[in-house]
């Protein structure tokens, strides 16, 4: 859960690495937003996230022919690393640009710069032009004024004839970190669907289900986590 996350906790990655810890009850929701705090929070560390590819991601799209694909959140870059070692000709943003910054980085080590485009945006804001074969959108949470619905219907609309929307976010709080905020909703696969209010007859859904995960605890001990994903084809 983050500012409007643009930045996925790999499966893999520790609880540490994963999104923030719910703001203070004190605190001011601005104080989650912005491009100002996703950079300081980049800067907390060389690394944030694992490194790896999200789980979800690489069960879902490796039998997929490659094309272009758009990775929303993309973060330190490891999704659109994975893609484009993959075929795929990928476009990555993400809110902060030291994590860009981090992710061009981390490409060019891996020999597929050549492969990815790194765009700074605000997804409240602004969007990615054109369209794609893929468009990945993982854990896309927020504690503050984010248009998520809004951002994934513009996600959907992204797609090409053929191509896939995924969807992956948290079904809940981990067990380790109960929260006493009401307001924060997880929404459910279904809602998920229900809330890109894709037209009849336009898309096919391909995987709407929760499926639990480990996940490193703060403590260092293994612990389960609950997670969604959503996979929609576009017909055509």
């Amino acid at each position: 859960m983050s500012q409007h996350r643009q930045h996925h906790a790999p499966e893999s990655a520790s609880a540490s690495a994963s999104a923030p810890t719910s703001p203070s009850e004190s605190a001011s929701p601005s104080e989650f937003v912005g491009e100002q705090f996703w950079d300081s929070r980049y800067r907390e560390g060389n690394r944030i996230w694992s490194g790896d590819a999200n789980a979800v991601l690489v069960r879902e799209v490796a039998d997929l022919t490659p094309g272009r694909a758009l990775d929303l959140g993309c973060g330190e870059g490891a999704d659109a690393v994975w893609l484009a070692h993959r075929g795929w000709r990928v476009t990555g943003t993400d809110i902060s640009g030291v994590a860009l910054e981090r992710a061009a980085g981390h490409a060019a080590d891996a020999g597929v710069a050549d492969r990815v485009e790194w765009q700074r945006h605000d997804l409240a804001e602004s969007f990615p032009a054109g369209e794609f074969d893929l468009v990945s959108a993982c854990f896309l949470h927020s504690f503050g004024d984010f248009p998520r619905e809004r951002i994934l219907r513009a996600a959907a609309s992204a797609v090409a004839p053929g191509g896939i929307l995924l969807i992956a976010g948290h079904a809940g709080w981990p067990a380790w970190q109960q929260d006493s905020r009401p307001e924060v909703h997880f929404p459910t696969p279904d809602e998920v669907v229900a809330q890109l209010e894709l037209p009849e007859g336009a898309w096919e859904v391909l995987l709407a289900e929760e499926h639990e995960r480990v996940q490193t605890r703060p403590d260092g001990r293994p612990g389960t986590r609950t997670d969604n994903a959503v996979k929609v084809r576009r017909l055509g």
